[in-house]
């Protein structure tokens, strides 16, 4: 039997949101058993609690938004892949803004966050969610799409499709547990093109992004040093792990092509939907 497990003490970091620009600081701390993952909203008076679950999802604009009782948060995929990864199933998250800290733009930080806090296994058995039949979620006239099939673990594999030359198709297969998770995926940050970067700003969306926490491109090359060749198709592996953690702790394999938050979440809906 597989216990559930929180973090051994509380943690925190502060930063700036990647796309409010806006100072935050976050604080994650143990929690009790059956709560799952919660975040707390400390700026605001009601002190609004929203739950990390795929019935929470409003938007899925560059970003992952969770809403519950007019309360909301946004681009939450990184920490929850974290979360994910170090299969923590209790865990609350206080955060004094809409947005978490953008930090490296990738999920190392936050992985590194909860190792230092420490993992305690909880009295109550882990509800896992094994997938035993065909999942899909087809976007975009079938070229693109994400489906879960029935598998004795967690595995992502991944086939990222840019018309940009300089990234073309890049495939990533990985069975994630925490170690493989901490070397091969974690590192990945978030990707611009730089022509769409004033865009992106005029929509509100981007503002704290920088050439530290992004690699950006443009048709002349990388602007800065890769952390893998692949570094994209790694990074997309990176959201859909903390994207399908708002459906539960799964057992199964996630095939993806060119999948984005909104296919990524609308195939949580669907096991969520199944299993809550």
């Amino acid at each position: 039997m597989q216990r559930q497990r929180t973090l051994r003490s509380k943690v925190s970091c502060v930063g700036v949101g990647l796309h409010s620009g806006k100072e935050v600081r976050l604080e994650l701390k143990p929690a009790d058993v059956d709560s799952g993952i919660v975040f707390l909203r400390t700026d605001l008076p009601t002190r609004s609690k929203i739950h990390a679950t795929a019935a929470n999802v409003t938007a899925t604009l560059r970003a992952t938004t969770l809403e519950e009782n007019g309360a909301k948060v946004f681009t939450i995929e990184h920490l929850l892949s974290a979360i994910n990864a170090c299969q923590i199933d209790n865990c609350e998250i206080e955060i004094d803004a809409e947005e978490p800290p953008v930090l490296n733009g990738n999920s190392i930080d936050f992985f590194r966050m909860i190792q230092s806090a420490g993992i305690v296994e909880q009295s109550a058995e882990r509800k896992i969610i094994r997938v035993e039949k065909i999942y899909r979620v087809d976007g975009e006239e079938g070229k693109r799409f994400i489906m879960a099939l029935p598998y004795d673990g967690f595995r992502v594999s991944f086939v990222s499709i840019n018309p940009h030359p300089l990234i073309g198709i890049q495939y990533g297969d990985f069975v994630i547990d925490a170690q493989t998770y901490e070397r091969e995926i974690a590192p990945a940050r978030t990707i611009a093109y730089e022509k769409e970067i004033d865009a992106l700003h005029a929509m509100g969306l981007g503002l704290g992004g920088t050439i530290d926490n992004v690699i950006v491109y443009n048709d002349a090359g990388w602007l800065n040093k890769l952390n893998y060749p692949d570094e994209l198709v790694r990074h997309k592996i990176l959201d859909v792990i903390g994207d399908m953690r708002l459906a539960g702790i799964l057992h199964c394999h996630i095939v993806a092509a060119a999948s984005g938050h909104a296919l990524n979440t609308q195939l949580a809906k669907k096991i969520f939907s199944d299993f809550d």
